[in-house]
């Protein structure tokens, strides 16, 4: 009787879901054909893929519960055990539950302060030029086929937790809380080239912690971004972001990670 009350609930959210999947999945596709850049268009692909998937397991799950429903109910004969001559328990055993010991486990709380991240790394767009760390050798595999532009230039890093669909920042910000999170690095591009070698590289504390390199195939110009979100999620500390083209630094910039500070308002 409750399956059959539930059912026509569940049938009806699955089918809403679904209908709002595939017009995410019409939307994005529309947004893949119709954006200018190359990023855009490759989020727009990802989220294609994504409803797309999520209308498919959808439609499955619908087809499982109509077959469900049109099941023959079958109603079985309640059991009923009779335990005869029960008795309480033995004394002893009665004491013995009475004297099992608690087991106490003290956890201890490590607070440690953050380790101040080298002078070199503290850098922001135009001073990238001046000072910076060298490029480490996991992430400069390629050589590139196309050389640095002379007006080849990247914008300042914004860091943000939520992007637009432009990848335009939303309430950008250099300190955030620690925690599990995605943290977007949006920036500009200009004179780029398909074919030079950028890398970019992630430090928490002056340590590499993450960082990728390719060959550049997104076009000469538009907006671009970098997103990161560890396994073990953000840790107390600075985290700097570093973006290479053809082996020289050209942006970088950096964000602390401190909760006391976000709670502070500062």
């Amino acid at each position: 009787m409750i399956a059959e009350t539930i059912i026509p609930w569940v049938l009806g959210t699955l089918l809403f879901l679904t209908l709002l999947m595939l017009i995410s999945s019409i939307t994005s596709w529309r947004d893949m054909k119709q954006s200018p850049y190359f990023f855009m268009r490759r989020q727009a692909e990802k989220r294609l893929q994504t409803y797309s998937s999520i209308s498919l397991v959808l439609m499955f799950l619908t087809v499982a519960v109509v077959a469900y429903g049109w099941q023959p109910t079958q109603t079985a004969p309640p059991r009923v055990a009779l335990l005869p001559n029960t008795k309480p328990p033995q004394e002893d055993v009665v004491a013995l539950l009475e004297n099992r010991p608690t087991a106490v486990v003290e956890v201890e709380t490590a607070v440690s302060d953050a380790i101040p991240v080298a002078e070199a790394l503290r850098l922001d767009g135009g001073n990238a030029a001046q000072l910076g760390p060298a490029l480490p050798t996991e992430y400069d595999q390629f050589s590139p086929t196309a050389d640095l532009n002379p007006d080849t230039a990247l914008g300042s890093i914004a860091f943000s937790t939520e992007v637009t669909d432009s990848y335009e920042p939303l309430s950008p910000a250099k300190i955030f809380p620690e925690g599990y999170y995605t943290l977007f690095a949006t920036f500009t591009y200009e004179a780029m080239s398909d074919g030079m070698e950028w890398a970019w590289v992630w430090r928490h504390n002056g340590q590499v912690v993450d960082g990728g390199n390719e060959l550049w195939q997104y076009g000469d110009d538009g907006p671009g971004y970098i997103y990161f979100g560890p396994e073990e999620g953000f840790q107390r500390g600075e985290y700097s972001l570093e973006v290479w083209v053809n082996g020289e630094l050209m942006t970088a910039s950096t964000a602390t990670m401190n909760t006391a500070a976000v709670s502070a308002g500062n």
